[in-house]
């Protein structure tokens, strides 16, 4: 069942999106080597309860297991998604990492992810990171009351495919509202003019997870943790959007973290 939701709704879903996007700036701020992905879980967790919101995926169940242990998820390197915080998990000089956030607000959620590096990282790994950045920005920009959830899709496919990279199958964008995964699935891959219609109301997190080898990918004995099969990196960035007036209006932000990132350049 798909939940249009009203100009009040979105409102709500904004303000649950921009503490994301706070969050994501706290942690911005201290990623560097040397630190856990414990400790930036510490502080996304703060920021959030400061807000007075909930972390939405601390205990989200897993039907494979128990549940999640964090308030975000700390994907790192070859880590696609769903990555543990732990102390002993410290970042190194050249590591990335994707953050993955969720906040529960006035009973809304705000769900985005940025894929951060860790000091000096490597060309090879700065262009993954911009071209999954540009697809996901691609993929928004067919996010229109008319199109299909297939035109998202096939944007994102084929931008990132068209650079040698691998789109990952088992994990997918999803509607959100009051409840963190809705209908519709959105896949970061397709074919234009299939899947559902996109009408004004419908409110999607949009999230390439993009490889730079082999699509394949495991799950680890956590049951949580899912790393590329091959071993190479994967980036991972979100937006939640809404189709309003007829175009996508982007909920979350990466603004913030972009001008600390820039300013450490």
């Amino acid at each position: 069942m798909i939940y249009l939701k009203t100009e009040d709704e979105i409102e709500l879903l904004r303000a649950a999106n921009q503490l994301v996007a706070t969050t994501l700036a706290e942690i911005a701020r201290i990623v560097r080597p040397g630190i856990s992905t414990a400790e930036i879980d510490r502080v996304a967790e703060t920021c959030i309860r400061d807000h007075g919101a909930e972390p939405t995926f601390k205990g989200f169940p897993n039907p494979y297991g128990g549940p999640f242990p964090g308030s975000v998820c700390t994907s790192v390197n070859d880590v696609v998604v769903h990555g543990v915080p732990r102390e002993e998990d410290i970042l190194k000089e050249g590591d990335i990492i994707s953050v993955d956030c969720g906040t529960l607000l006035n009973g809304y959620n705000g769900d985005s992810c940025y894929t951060f590096m860790v000091g000096e990282v490597s060309d090879e790994t700065k262009r993954l990171l911009r071209t999954t950045k540009e697809a996901l920005y691609k993929g928004i920009e067919e996010a229109v009351a008319g199109h299909r959830v297939g035109d998202i899709s096939h944007a994102v496919q084929s931008h990132c495919e068209a650079q040698g990279y691998g789109i990952v199958r088992e994990f997918v964008g999803h509607g959100i509202g009051r409840e963190m995964h809705e209908d519709p699935q959105v896949p970061n891959y397709g074919s234009r003019g299939k899947g559902k219609q996109l009408r004004n109301g419908l409110c999607i997190a949009i999230e390439p997870m993009i490889t730079q080898g082999s699509h394949e990918v495991y799950m680890m004995p956590d049951r949580w943790t899912i790393k590329t099969r091959d071993g190479r990196w994967a980036a991972h960035f979100e937006h939640t959007i809404a189709i309003h007036h007829g175009k996508a209006d982007i909920l979350s932000s990466f603004e913030e973290v972009e001008r600390i990132e820039a300013s450490r350049q």
